[in-house]
């Protein structure tokens, strides 16, 4: 029997989102005049967007599907928060994701916006991963890369509070 290989997996530093950053930056033309990041993975590349392109209205979105593995990845959302219509309506919005693996999120994101009355609802993601993906006839607006490994960006790293050794003071 043969096994299984893991994904690939690439482990990103703070300059690599740079660099993703700036591959975004050109593609987003025009008039933003609503930036929703998705919470959490879109919440960094979001700030750095909306900083660079001086976006001043920022909302965050945050919805889940159930936990259980490939038979619920087609289940309805649950909306934890989410940014009231009369926010949206009749403006282009832009939705802001780390990775579009499956396009779960974003997409179910981008239609409530839509059923909103948005004007137009654009999408951005660092990684979008289109052998993944649930959605084989749409894709994100605007994307830095292409990848099917499992990306690991750098505000995920393990931050947990570590035991620190116990440092006495110098005496002078």
């Amino acid at each position: 029997m043969r096994r299984a290989e893991s994904p690939r997996q690439e482990v990103l530093t703070w300059t690599d989102v740079e660099a993703l950053i700036d591959t975004l930056l050109p593609q987003i033309t025009g008039t933003i005049d609503l930036l929703v990041m998705i919470t959490r993975g879109g919440i960094v590349p979001g700030g750095m967007i909306a900083e660079a392109l001086n976006i001043k209205h920022i909302l965050t979105a945050a919805v889940e599907f159930p936990s259980v593995a490939a038979p619920t990845l087609l289940a309805w959302p649950t909306f934890l928060q989410f940014p009231d219509e009369s926010l949206t309506r009749g403006r282009r919005v832009l939705v802001i994701d780390d990775v579009w693996t499956h396009g779960r999120h974003i997409m179910s994101v981008r239609g409530r916006i839509e059923a909103s009355g948005a004007a137009a609802v654009d999408t951005a993601v660092l990684h979008y991963k289109p052998s993944a993906s649930l959605f084989p006839n749409h894709k994100p607006t605007y994307y830095a890369a292409i990848t099917d490994a499992y990306i690991v960006y750098p505000w995920e790293i393990d931050r947990r509070p570590r035991p620190a050794d116990l440092v006495l003071p110098k005496t002078f």
